[in-house]
């Protein structure tokens, strides 16, 4: 069974992004249940199934913090190389670029790819680790639009003519992965809340 951490408690995001918490706690909105506060810590880069990685990082954090923590992982995984660069996105990023990530795919008719972000919560030290996934399926394309976000310009998702960096922030935060993720995250924890015992007494008492 998983621990529930009591509601109005605050949890800690691994990021040593102010930005990436802003967001984060734009987009999870005001029925989530705990105050997010983000800490950075130094984990080890694990390797392996994107699961898998999720699940140590986030163990590894709650042991640091010995606390509630919420880690966040993100992949880009290309169909015609079986889901790589995957959870390796960031270093093929760091060598090739946005071009060199749409040329890796010359030799290949299927541009397809499907970006994926896990949102990994775990209660605390030696507590089992909950995932919430959102996946957006789309195309590598030649880079296009503003380079200050990472893969952005060569991924453009299904049903846009647009990549994720030329549509608007707001259009953007309301398809993608990330978005996909901490929707899926926000509802299991509002419901868990709306259904603890201390929020059915809370319901007689009122």
């Amino acid at each position: 069974s998983i621990m529930a951490v009591p509601a109005g408690r605050s949890v800690v995001f691994v990021t040593g992004n102010a930005k990436k918490l802003e967001e984060v706690i734009q987009i999870l909105g005001d029925k989530f249940p705990y105050k997010l506060i983000s800490k950075k810590i130094d984990l080890p880069e694990y390797q392996g199934e994107p699961d898998e990685i999720s699940i140590q990082k986030c163990k590894e954090a709650a042991w640091q913090i010995d606390g509630p923590v919420i880690v966040e992982d993100t992949c880009l995984c290309f169909r015609a190389l079986g889901g790589l660069p995957g959870p390796y996105i960031k270093w093929f990023l760091d060598k090739l670029k946005p071009e060199g990530l749409y040329k890796l795919l010359a030799g290949f008719e299927d541009k397809s790819a499907w970006a994926l972000c896990t949102f990994a919560f775990c209660a605390g030290k030696d507590e089992k680790v909950q995932l919430f996934r959102g996946i957006t399926e789309g195309q590598i394309v030649e880079p296009r639009g503003p380079r200050d976000f990472g893969w952005d310009p060569c991924f453009q998702p299904n049903g846009y003519d647009k990549t994720y960096a030329e549509l608007p922030k707001d259009v953007k935060n309301s398809i993608s992965h990330r978005y996909r993720a901490l929707a899926s995250m926000s509802e299991h924890f509002v419901q868990l809340n709306n259904t603890s015992p201390e929020s059915k007494k809370k319901k007689q008492d009122d």
